[in-house]
């Protein structure tokens, strides 16, 4: 089991904006997960990965992949009260699922 985050390298997010963003996501697909899913990411230390995307199109190109492939997903909108406008899309989280799976559709990213 496996979750990967993806967070947008293109907006410039200091490391805490960066964090927030991420944690927010990563909460969000979980809860979407089914229980069973997780619990077993739960119990086998929430494997989990941060990756980028160059920009906005390409978070949601991603998250409709995850969405067709039935997979856990959640896009976060900054609500603007610090460093980005209202509405900002930040992040995508997709899992926690099975590993191949998860790579089926953020395999070819880089490392944030």
């Amino acid at each position: 089991m496996k979750q990967a985050i993806v967070a947008r390298a293109d907006l410039g997010m200091g490391e805490g904006k960066l964090a927030a963003q991420v944690a927010h996501a990563s909460l969000q697909a979980y809860e979407e997960a089914p229980p069973r899913d997780q619990r077993e990411w739960k119990g086998s230390g929430q494997k989990k990965i941060v990756l980028q995307a160059t920009g906005e199109s390409e978070l949601f190109e991603l998250a409709e992949s995850a969405r067709v492939e039935g997979l856990p997903n959640a896009v976060i909108r900054d609500a603007g009260h610090t460093q980005l406008e209202p509405g900002t899309a930040t992040a995508l989280a997709v899992g926690p699922a099975p590993e191949e799976a998860v790579d089926a559709v953020t395999g070819d990213l880089s490392l944030y």
